[in-house]
């Protein structure tokens, strides 16, 4: 048997308006009790901006760190502007608020990137931090299309800065692009660093993220196509009447799958 992987909770999946009702610390126990290895705070789950305060933060970090987990800081601000152009300010600014946290993992979305990295840039950026930058393929057509993190890692290697920043993949993102995830991963994963795991059901605007089949072969081929020893994060809504025993049961099968 393959050895166990680190099963990150995702804040969302236990409810936007319960996670910005009850606060992340709440959902952060609830994540420890179902064996989870780390958590991930989301920003727009905070109900209001003095939560992260960087002495908010470093509280909130300090109670989930004594938990035993590790964190996942995610923004939904993106790297590049819709110009194409780094976005420097938005990255120092989740930099330091996932700094704050004490956050493994930073992770934002693409964005509007074309075809200059400004990894050298990027970079100075993170020069001193711990802080890995992952960036995540996103629903939309800016920031979730295939050919932008191919063409985001081509540049990154042509600057001779392929190790700047990773990938998150998400698994479940790639539907609403009409992308097979499948395809993604065989292009994307030596970049993979994390994990989303959500399927979809639906079509169109009324495609919604689920929870994946036991016997879902796609997505079983899909994480066999992706770095082992990476993190999954759990993505996808708990069953709202047995919230945590469904939360440990998918934890238990992520890790092992």
């Amino acid at each position: 048997m393959a050895d166990a992987v680190d099963v990150v909770i995702v804040a969302s999946a236990f409810g936007m308006d319960a996670v910005r009702t009850g606060g992340h610390l709440k959902w952060a126990e609830a994540s420890k009790r179902t064996g989870a290895a780390g958590f991930e705070v989301r920003r727009e789950l905070f109900a209001g901006e003095a939560e992260v305060a960087p002495q908010r933060l470093r509280a909130l970090g300090a109670a989930i760190a004594e938990l035993g987990l590790w964190m996942v800081f995610s923004t939904p601000a993106s790297l590049y502007a819709a110009d194409g152009r780094l976005d420097t300010a938005a990255l120092r600014l989740a930099l330091d608020e996932a700094a704050a946290l004490g956050a493994r993992f930073v992770k934002l979305q693409l964005g509007g990137f074309v075809h200059d990295a400004d990894g050298v840039a990027i970079a100075e950026q993170m020069r001193g931090s711990n802080l890995r930058l992952v960036v995540e393929n996103g629903q939309l057509a800016e920031g979730g299309s295939l050919a932008q993190f191919v063409g985001l890692f081509d540049a990154l290697a042509r600057e001779g800065r392929a190790d700047v920043l990773g990938m998150t993949f998400d698994i479940g993102n790639w539907a609403w692009r009409e992308v097979a995830p499948l395809d993604a991963a065989r292009l994307l994963a030596p970049h993979v660093e994390y994990i989303h795991c959500k399927t979809t059901v639906g079509e169109g605007a009324r495609r919604f993220p689920a929870a994946p089949a036991a016997d879902d072969a796609r997505f079983i081929e899909v994480l066999d196509g992706l770095p082992r020893d990476v993190p999954r994060g759990i993505e996808f809504p708990f069953d709202a009447s047995r919230i945590e025993a469904d939360a440990a049961h998918y934890v238990g099968w992520l890790a092992a799958v």
